[in-house]
């Protein structure tokens, strides 16, 4: 189910059983701590994030009498799937005794989530409910919502204007909104401009990854402009960005495995480290070669281009790259 169909249920009372999931994680969370305050369970519930996850702690937790008329309430946060035969248990535990919740925060793609969903169905006595990742207006108005509960004062324009610095990531938002109502004052979209670090560069990194994906791009494009990353910073970026797939891509073509330290001085993540060379490995050679000869063009192109070209050649120059992978 949805996020509407979900509010109307709790309306009525706390599902026993709940696989949460989708590009949301501040509602999410929200829902979670919903739970724990209705439940009043924050000094006696059990809650295994990521590498915590161990099924016969769960199982066991569920499995015990709750103490002193208590909630045995069991949260699970994790990017990887956890077995059907594992949720089977799990949900028919909670639902076996009325003190009993298990809620799953499902970290991982949304579709993955789908196997899981047959474990959450009402005929076991689970929930399971996807999110999306909120629109400028629907995000405005929880980030309303927020500001009213913290007493901040702050309007519209500065709201949409923070949910753009932040690429609309509502968990970072209402991190920021806490931060700034120690102002004290009316928050402005200079105090934003002044105060909120952007998450701009970040984002030009998902913009890159996902050109190199062949996803649609022009939405982030269009954001980053809009937060104010200019034409020569995005195109810095993809120089820097092909020629790091450039020096992966030989790397690993000479030397038959992947080794970031090796290639650029630094060792990487484990997950950046894996993702960039899968990317080097999908390109040709011949591909990345175009590519840097494009790159070339399009930077001479846009430098001497009048201002109100720069931003068509930088859109150009972007869906022709693609073209080339």
């Amino acid at each position: 189910m949805y996020q509407r169909e979900f509010d109307q249920r709790l309306r009525q009372s706390l599902p026993k059983a709940v696989l949460f999931y989708g590009e949301n994680d501040y509602m999410i969370d929200n829902y979670i701590d919903t739970y724990i305050k209705k439940l009043d369970a924050k000094e006696s519930m059990l809650s295994l994030y990521h590498d915590e996850w161990n099924f016969e702690q769960a199982k066991n937790f569920l499995s015990q009498t709750s103490l002193f008329g208590g909630t045995n309430l069991v949260v699970v946060k994790h990017e990887k799937k956890i077995p059907k035969k594992e949720l089977d248990v799990l949900v028919e535990l909670a639902n076996k005794n009325p003190d009993n919740y298990f809620l799953y925060g499902y970290a991982g793609a949304a579709k993955d989530a789908r196997s899981m969903q047959a474990a959450f169905t009402d005929k076991k006595g689970g929930v399971w409910v996807r999110f999306f990742e909120p629109n400028i207006r629907d995000g405005i108005a929880v980030l309303q919502q927020k500001a009213q509960k913290i007493q901040l004062d702050i309007d519209h324009y500065a709201l949409q204007h923070l949910m753009l610095v932040l690429n609309n990531n509502l968990s970072l938002c209402a991190n920021e909104l806490d931060k700034l109502a120690i102002l004290g004052t009316k928050v402005t979209g200079k105090d934003i401009d002044r105060l909120v670090y952007s998450t701009a560069p970040l984002a030009t990194e998902q913009l890159l990854i996902d050109l190199f994906n062949k996803k649609p791009i022009t939405d982030t494009i269009t954001k980053l402009l809009d937060i104010g990353e200019d034409e020569a910073s995005l195109l810095r970026s993809t120089q820097y960005f092909v020629n790091q797939i450039f020096l992966f891509h030989a790397y690993i073509k000479l030397n038959g495995h992947v080794d970031s330290a090796a290639i650029l001085g630094y060792k990487l993540p484990k997950q950046i480290e894996e993702q960039k060379a899968q990317l080097a490995l999908r390109v040709k050679s011949a591909s990345l070669l175009k590519i840097f000869e494009h790159l070339l063009e399009s930077e001479l192109a846009i430098k001497k281009a009048p201002a109100t070209q720069k931003e068509v050649l930088l859109y150009s120059m972007l869906i022709k790259l693609q073209g080339y992978l």
